[in-house]
């Protein structure tokens, strides 16, 4: 498998290998639970502090790991505080809480409840102080902008930096209300940062990586940042922004393709109905200091569903002059919690209606899953259990009588599928699959290499209540891109697993080395360019398609959705 570590005494599927310079005992103590970590423990000084962390999973851990300072009461939604020095040294051996948001939304072994003090990262090395000068690979979580954690089990980084001799690193940082309420036209610059909060934690948490990671055997002049459907949009929005230029030199994006922020016009209109909630006054924001957090997460998941903002076609219907659908799919009406284009922290939409210039030399792997849609049915599918009737009567109430354009093109193209079937492809396409397209192909227009895929492999967990199984799903790839495929998740267990984890792995890790993805035993992955599309179909065996389900792409594309 190219580029799996042969330095390090590791233990990878029982396979373990020798070399004498990296600072990793043979054997560790066993842990309670899978991504625990545990003795021998070792010590590391950083900017900040000394910090204790140990082994897990083949290599070390160090979780918990405070990137900035305070950021409730006086400080909410505003830029973090440094970190104050400690005395003594910090545990970090356990997670650390991830943000205010909805419950049941974290993922990690044995991570505290979500709170408002929630910059804290985890780092995972082969080792530490050695001089290395590993690729760091740099994890955004996924869950949208309102949910998820940096500690979630099946993204734990030990195995992949074990496997690979990388450097990973995995953040927590504010989400939803409390990370993109944007007060800057209301409180002026005591609160310019505000619509960009979440995001700019993310800075801060890369400015650490560039002071300290070096400590952890990575070098800081090699980073690749990369994440998973919410993750992919923080690092789109990222490639947008002047504050983070430098810090990162290579990007992965995995079913997040994030093309339009929300306009400030939009945003401030969210901020007004926001203040009204709480009877607070623009000129009083000073007020919103003292609101109970969890007030503020009732007020988000209320703005979530809608509760703040028109109904879509309402609020449509203001708008002078119809958008086209393309258009529409990207219309962000009040209430929603998302990057801002502030004109100066975000300057404008990450890419539309092109690439950033700032991503002009940032090389991007970008892609999505064959069967996206389908994780949404696995705790409601009653969309698998329709008939025709039902099916079509759906489609109708959200796209007219274009519905009835589209599904009849895909009949066409699928004529011995039944019309579930065609139904779950059609949404893939209108969703995340075709907005990895769209994203690739503006990148691409710019010097930097990009490579295109489309993960394939089909996951046996089935979905309840059904003959179906998630197949190659959204976020069924993340426990693949880590070498987790041993942990119970999306991917399943089925037959080839653990080879497609390999080779998903392999591609991700040798661009984060040298900016080309290849792995053992599988084909070369050639460069993106629109004339013929070339796409790397990862599976238990990869191949290389150029421009896989074209016929679909142009359709899509002419009826305005990709």
């Amino acid at each position: 498998m190219a580029g799996l570590n042969r330095r390090g005494l590791l233990k990878i599927g029982g396979a373990a290998v020798a070399a004498p310079y990296l600072w990793i005992p043979a054997q560790a103590e066993p842990g309670a639970w899978r991504t625990q970590t545990v003795a021998p423990f070792v010590e590391v000084k950083t900017a900040s502090g000394r910090i204790r962390g140990g082994h897990s999973r083949g290599a070390l851990a160090f979780k918990g790991i405070p990137y900035a300072g305070p950021v409730t009461g006086k400080n909410r939604f505003k830029a973090a505080p440094n970190v104050k020095p400690w005395t003594g040294v910090l545990d970090a051996t356990r997670l650390a809480a991830p943000s205010l948001q909805t419950p049941k939304t974290t993922y990690g072994e044995h991570e505290p409840a979500y709170a408002e003090e929630c910059l804290f990262l985890n780092v995972w090395t082969p080792a530490v102080k050695d001089g290395g000068k590993r690729p760091v690979m740099v994890y955004c979580h996924g869950g949208g902008f309102e949910t998820g954690s940096g500690g979630q089990d099946i993204q734990d980084g030990a195995h992949l930096a074990a496997a690979y001799d990388v450097v990973v690193v995995a953040m927590n940082h504010r989400l939803g209300l409390l990370g993109f309420l944007y007060l800057g036209e209301l409180g002026g610059e005591e609160y310019a940062t505000s619509g960009n909060q979440s995001i700019l934690d993310i800075v801060a948490a890369l400015k650490w990586v560039k002071e300290n990671i070096a400590t952890f055997g990575g070098d800081p002049g090699n980073v690749m940042l990369f994440g998973e459907s919410g993750g992919g949009f923080k690092t789109c929005t990222l490639m947008a922004m002047p504050g983070a230029q430098g810090l990162f030199h290579k990007v992965g994006v995995q079913s997040g393709s994030f093309l339009e922020a929300t306009p400030k016009e939009t945003a401030t209109e969210t901020a007004r109905r926001v203040l009204a909630a709480f009877d607070i006054a623009p000129h009083d924001l000073h007020k919103l200091a003292d609101v109970p957090a969890e007030k503020l997460l009732a007020l988000q998941i209320a703005g979530s569903k809608g509760a703040l903002g028109t109904a879509s076609k309402e609020w449509l219907a203001t708008h002078p002059n119809p958008p086209s659908m393309r258009e529409r799919n990207s219309i962000k009406s009040p209430g929603g919690w998302d990057p801002v284009v502030d004109g100066t922290f975000l300057p404008r939409n990450p890419f539309s209606p092109d690439a950033t210039p700032l991503a002009a030399n940032i090389p991007a792997i970008i892609g999505a899953t064959h069967d996206e849609p389908l994780l949404s049915m696995r705790d409601d599918p009653s969309i698998l259990k329709m008939d025709e009737s039902a099916l079509m009567g759906l489609g109708r109430s959200f796209l007219g009588d274009q519905f009835d354009t589209i599904i009849n093109f895909y009949k066409q193209q699928y004529p011995k599928s039944n019309i579930t079937e065609i139904a779950v492809t059609m949404m893939g396409a209108l969703n995340l699959g075709g907005g990895a397209i769209t994203l690739a192909d503006r990148k691409v227009q710019q010097p930097a290499p990009v490579y295109r895929y489309r993960y394939d492999y089909s996951s046996n967990v089935p979905i309840k209540g059904t003959d179906w199984t998630l197949r190659a799903c959204h976020a069924g790839d993340i426990a693949m891109v880590f070498l987790n495929y041993d942990i119970p998740g999306l991917q399943g267990d089925g037959p080839g697993v653990a080879e497609a984890s390999k080779a998903m792995s392999s591609y991700f890790t040798s661009f984060a080395r040298s900016g080309v993805p290849t792995a053992k035993d599988q084909p070369a992955w050639p460069r993106y360019d629109t004339a013929t599309r070339p796409t790397m179909l990862i599976n238990t065996e990869c191949r290389v398609e150029n421009d896989p389900n074209g016929a679909e792409r142009k359709f899509m594309h002419d009826q305005g959705f990709i």
